[in-house]
C-alpha cells in the first residue's frame, strides 16, 4: 500500500480483506494488521472478541469497531496504546484490562501524543477505562465507561489525565469506578456535559490543573462528590451536584484553589453543598442551593471570596464556619429562612441576615445533637444569638438579603 490513501483494511479471525481483494491468512492478529497498513490506513474490527492484547499503535492510523468487536485484556495487564498522533478510536467495546497494585493498567492508554481522539466507545470492567500521560490536544468523546468495583483498592479511574495540555473530556457515561474523572498537572482541560455517576471516590479528582473549565456536568451519588484541589483560575459552570451524601462527602470540595468562578451550578441532596478550605478570591454566584445538609461550609482560613444572587432554599444550615472570623462577601443572596421586612418594596431586605446558626456550632462538635434539630429550645438558642451574637462571627451576614428567588438566566 501507498502511505496517504485511507486504505480500508477489514479485520476478523482468520480473513483480512484489502481493497476488495481476498487475502487468507493463516493465524493474523490485529497488531499484525495494524504493523501492516500504511500511516493514515483505517482498520475495521468486526464482530468477535479479539484477546491478543496487548495492542500497540506507534502511526497515525483510524481504528473502527463493527458488528460489537470486543477487546478483551484477560484481566492481564493493558489492552491498546497509543504511542503516536493523529490516532482515532471509536466503535469498539474493552473489557477486562487486568488489575494491578503496581501498574496503572488501562484499557486504553494515549502516551505522550497529540490530536488523538477516542469517541463512541465501551468499557467495561477495568482497571483504567482510559489513560492520557504527557497527551495534548486530544478529545475523549461519547464513551460509556461502567465497572462494578465493590473497593477503591481493586478499582482505578474512569478518564485519567496526568501532565496534559488542551483535553475534551465531553459526554461520556461514567459509574462504578474509583474516580469518575481525574485531573492531575493538566493545563486548559475542558469537562463537558458529561454524567458520572456512583463513582467509590470521586465524580471529578481535580488537582494542579490551571485554566481549566467544567460545565454542563452531572455529579450524581458519588462517594465524595467533586474535588478542586491546588488549583487557580477554574471555572465551574452549569454543573449539577446532587446526592453526594455521606458522613465525609460534599457536592463540591475546594482546598487552595484561588482567583476560580462558581456560577450558575445547582447543589441539590448533598450533605454539604461546598467545603472551602484556604481558597482565596473565588467568585460564588446564580447557583442554587437546595435540600442539602449544610449549603456552604466555609473555614476561616478562605479570604476574599464573594457570595451573590444565591438561592438557599431547604438546607438544614445554610452556611457554616469554624471560629468567629469571616474574611469573605455575602452579599445579595436569597434565604428562605430569611424573616426580616421589606417597607420599601425594593425587593431588598431592610435588615441584614446573619446566615449562621449557633446550632450548627453544636453540632459540628457533637452530631449526635442533630435530634434535637427540630425543638423549640434550639429556635429559642438560635434567635438569641442573632440577636446577641456572642459565638458566631459577627461580620457574616447578608447586608442586602433578597425578598424573592432569584431566577438564573
Amino acid at each position: 500500500m501507498r502511505p496517504g490513501l485511507n486504505l480500508i483494511l477489514y479485520f476478523t479471525l482468520g480473513i483480512s480483506v484489502l481493497l476488495g481483494k481476498v487475502l487468507e491468512v493463516t493465524t493474523p492478529t490485529l497488531q499484525q494488521v495494524i504493523a501492516a497498513a500504511e500511516p493514515f490506513d483505517t482498520v475495521m474490527v468486526t464482530g468477535d472478541v479479539h484477546t491478543q492484547t496487548p495492542i500497540e499503535i506507534r502511526k497515525p492510523l483510524t481504528l473502527l469497531g463493527k458488528n460489537g468487536a470486543v477487546l478483551d485484556g484477560g484481566g492481564k495487564a493493558e489492552i491498546l496504546i497509543i504511542h503516536h498522533d493523529s490516532v482515532v478510536v471509536s466503535g469498539l467495546s474493552f473489557q477486562n484490562a487486568g488489575i494491578s497494585f503496581v501498574d496503572d493498567n488501562a484499557a486504553l492508554r494515549i502516551e505522550k501524543a497529540s490530536h488523538v481522539r477516542v469517541e463512541n466507545n465501551r468499557f467495561i470492567d477495568n482497571f483504567f477505562a482510559v489513560y492520557l500521560a504527557q497527551a495534548a490536544q486530544c478529545t475523549i468523546r461519547n464513551n460509556q465507561i461502567i465497572a462494578r468495583n465493590l473497593r477503591e483498592t481493586n478499582s482505578g479511574n474512569g478518564i485519567h489525565l496526568w501532565y496534559c495540555k488542551d483535553i475534551l473530556v465531553e459526554n461520556n457515561r461514567i459509574s462504578g469506578m474509583r474516580d469518575g474523572i481525574y485531573f492531575e498537572f493538566v493545563m486548559n482541560g475542558k469537562i463537558r456535559n458529561n454524567l458520572s455517576e456512583n463513582n467509590l471516590r470521586y465524580g471529578l479528582h481535580f488537582m494542579f490543573s490551571d485554566s481549566c473549565e467544567y460545565t454542563e456536568n452531572t455529579f450524581r451519588d458519588n462517594g465524595a462528590g467533586v474535588a478542586v484541589m491546588y488549583t487557580e483560575a477554574v471555572k465551574m459552570h452549569r454543573n449539577v451536584f446532587i446526592d453526594n451524601w455521606g458522613s465525609a462527602s460534599y457536592g463540591l470540595l475546594l482546598k487552595e484553589i484561588r482567583d476560580s468562578e462558581i456560577t450558575h451550578n445547582i447543589f441539590r441532596g448533598n450533605s454539604v453543598g461546598i467545603y472551602t478550605e484556604s481558597s482565596n478570591r473565588v467568585r460564588v454566584t446564580q447557583n442554587d442551593f437546595l435540600g442539602n445538609g449544610w449549603g456552604v461550609k466555609i473555614q476561616s482560613s478562605s479570604l476574599d471570596n464573594e457570595f451573590t444572587a444565591n438561592n438557599f432554599i431547604g438546607n438544614s444550615f445554610d452556611i457554616a464556619t469554624a471560629g468567629r472570623q469571616n474574611h469573605s462577601r455575602f452579599d445579595g443572596n436569597y434565604w428562605d429562612k430569611y424573616t426580616g421586612y421589606d417597607l420599601d418594596r425594593d425587593g431588598v431586605g431592610d435588615v441584614a441576615f446573619r446566615p449562621v446558626r449557633l446550632f450548627a456550632y453544636v453540632v459540628q462538635q457533637n452530631p449526635p445533637a442533630l435530634i434535637l434539630m427540630r425543638s423549640l429550645f434550639i429556635d429559642l438558642l438560635d434567635r438569641a444569638e442573632r440577636l446577641l451574637p456572642m459565638i458566631t462571627p459577627p461580620t457574616l451576614q447578608d447586608n442586602r438579603p433578597l425578598m424573592h428567588r432569584v431566577v438564573h438566566s
